[in-house]
């Protein structure tokens, strides 16, 4: 059984999605190719003991009126079929550490922050001023960030020299300030020695701007996509596993499935990680110095997450989140935990149901694990489609973890084991089977002020017909993945073009 379609996705994630609307707006035979049982990639759900859980959609940014996301997602028409709930507004995130009872609230929109952070820190007006404004000013290098047309951003490259610890540092010499402003670092795992500023600044802006959390659950954006897809004449089809990409005269022709079907196509665009794209393809089809680079660009650290259930009417529903460190002295480096001081940082975030009460049926921790930790594991796979058990050695494994956070938990909410009904986990290893990221990464490549085009990886690959998309593109998250989708594209059909098209979708004005 053979089809044949002018564009061919493989992976189902937010990118690979996101690229396949906009195709299929513009008259293209669009298909899409997932090997799970579940479309959405990150923002894939699951259900346990009758309860949601996100497995990595745990808040979404600039989403209210006129902001970047809202605008993005009007364009792709999926805004009217999401139901949302906006975050507390003078706290959406909070900062906290051991041995410090205070709570160092993060609030939505830049006069709120400001003033919020100058009730715990009046003598630091002049550095809250200073952060703020570099934050604004930074997302504006970023064209697309804005929904403009410009440079890409690759080509101001002293732009990615600056690290986010060095600017913060400079600004204050409040130790606990530092802290505070560099708390949410576990959105981009960042790292002292190498993260660029922009980093921070595109991860943090826009949930200032605004934030909201999905009303059950994130796989509600998956479906709009799917349904907007869909309408605009484009295919999707689970359980479709792609094992090989056919090449004939230097170009893609089709890919080959596990269930035995050959889909051809004249585009193809990879929502999978680029490292697997290549061994798929095979390396004899790319120049060395490509491969090696891909190769050899490093994978962000891995993720252990909790997936605690609620017993009814035991815990207060937070409308926020919490990023938690044991020493707010080495925030930059919660990555370089041992066994014995695992987890050195962890967030807190929770998941709201349509008709929610006062109190929450479940929580997620989630918190840095390097991939090393699964090596007596790592030749063994497990998902929806293709069930195998990893033995008891890590399902204990999974329990003693689990067992350490539930116990730093306790000394942020004391009665927290008593409101627990059931406890789930999950891996770098139940990441990188189901997501298809390498080595369970949890944000695609790693951003290195020290080499700043290292991990750059372009849409455009060294087959002509072939493209690449998603969140090691450019950045990770929401926004920074529906940008790639946008990036992807504007290589195909042209940036101005396309941006045009956005623009006035979302009642703005063209550009001229």
């Amino acid at each position: 059984m053979t089809e044949k379609y002018d564009v061919v996705i493989i992976g189902s994630g937010l990118g690979g999605l996101v690229s396949a609307i906009i195709l299929a707006k513009e008259g293209y035979s669009v298909c899409v190719l997932e090997k799970n049982q579940q479309f959405g990639g990150n923002l894939q759900t699951f259900s346990r003991n009758k309860t949601i859980f996100d497995t990595g959609v745990h808040y979404i940014g600039g989403l209210s009126e006129g902001q970047n996301l809202n605008r993005y997602f009007k364009y792709l028409g999926i805004l009217d079929d999401i139901t949302l709930k906006k975050m507390d507004e003078d706290g959406f995130d909070r900062i906290t550490f051991d041995n410090d009872p205070k709570e160092y609230k993060y609030a939505q929109g830049y006069e709120r922050f400001k003033k919020t952070l100058l009730e715990e820190f009046p003598e630091e007006e002049k550095a809250i001023d200073a952060y703020c404004n570099k934050m604004k000013e930074t997302c504006d290098f970023f064209p697309l960030y804005r929904l403009k047309l410009g440079k890409p951003y690759y080509e101001n490259t002293s732009l990615f020299e600056v690290k986010i610890k060095d600017f913060i540092d400079s600004i204050t010499d409040n130790k606990k300030l530092r802290a505070v402003l560099g708390g949410s670092n576990l959105l981009y795992a960042g790292e002292g020695e190498r993260t660029p500023l922009y980093m921070h600044a595109l991860s943090v802006n826009s949930y200032i701007e605004s934030s909201y959390r999905c009303i059950n659950g994130g796989s509600q954006i998956t479906k709009a996509l799917l349904a907007r897809l869909r309408e605009n004449g484009g295919k999707a089809y689970k359980r479709h596993e792609v094992t090989k990409f056919v090449t004939e005269d230097g170009q893609v022709s089709a890919v080959e499935l596990a269930n035995g079907k050959t889909i051809k196509g004249d585009i193809f665009i990879s929502n999978i990680d680029p490292k697997m794209t290549l061994q798929m393809i095979g390396k004899n089809h790319f120049r060395k110095s490509y491969t090696k680079r891909i190769e050899n660009i490093e994978s962000t650290i891995a993720a252990f997450s909790l997936y605690l259930v609620l017993k009814p009417n035991s815990f207060k529903y937070l409308n926020h989140n919490y990023y938690h460190f044991k020493d707010y002295n080495a925030i930059w480096d919660a990555h370089k935990y041992t066994e014995e001081s695992w987890p050195e940082v962890y967030m807190v975030s929770m998941g709201i149901k349509k008709d929610e009460d006062e109190y929450g049926d479940n929580l997620t921790v989630m918190t840095y694990m390097h991939f090393e930790e699964m090596e007596p594991w790592i030749n063994t796979f497990n998902t929806a489609a293709d069930k195998n058990e990893r033995g008891q050695t890590y399902e204990e494994f999974k329990e003693q973890k689990a067992e350490v956070v539930i116990q730093e938990l306790e000394k942020k909410f004391p009665n927290i084991r008593d409101c627990i009904e059931a406890v789930y986990a999950s891996t770098p290893l139940s990441y990188r089977d189901y997501i298809g990221c390498s080595k369970g990464s949890m944000y695609g490549f790693v951003k290195d002020a020290n080499s700043p085009l290292k991990s750059f990886v372009s849409p455009r690959t060294k087959i002509n017909n072939l493209y690449f998309t998603g969140q090691s593109l450019n950045m990770h998250g929401i926004l920074g993945v529906t940008i790639s989708g946008v990036v992807t594209c504007s290589e195909i059909l042209g940036g101005e073009y396309l941006l045009n098209k956005i623009l006035e979708a979302s009642n703005t004005e063209r550009i001229t």
